[in-house]
């Protein structure tokens, strides 16, 4: 069964194509490592809400955009093989080097969670 890593993010409204550009550079890893598809979404429709949203969620600021993103892996096995592999201090690829593909958002309110799905409906 796949499994899926869900971020919601808030980005910098100016940054959009630093954002494009530092996911063309690092989603390959996740795709190399065994993913079988990466989507980044930048926020078109995110309304406000009375209660919670998105934008609450991340603590946006009225020049941030919400951007939701997930990698969908075969299984967790390889999702979790794939984590342990990139988090590794002696990974030196540059692609996850903070220093050399910098993050062009606060990683700091993005908020990420690994889920199992339990409904699939496709065409």
């Amino acid at each position: 069964m796949s499994y899926i890593d869900g971020f919601v993010i808030a980005v910098p409204t100016k940054n959009k194509q630093k954002f494009i550009d530092h996911a063309n550079s690092g989603d390959s890893v996740f795709m190399e490592m065994g993913a079988t598809r990466v989507l980044e979404c930048w926020g078109d429709d995110v309304p406000e809400g009375k209660t919670t949203d998105f934008r609450s969620a991340v603590k946006a600021k009225d020049d941030e955009t919400i951007a939701f993103s997930w990698i969908e892996w075969p299984d967790k096995a390889t999702r979790d093989a794939a984590m342990k592999k990139m988090m590794d201090p002696d990974n030196d690829d540059p692609r996850m080097d903070q220093e050399k593909n910098p993050m062009p958002f606060d990683g700091k309110r993005m908020i990420y969670g690994g889920f199992e799905p339990v409904v699939t409906l496709e065409k």
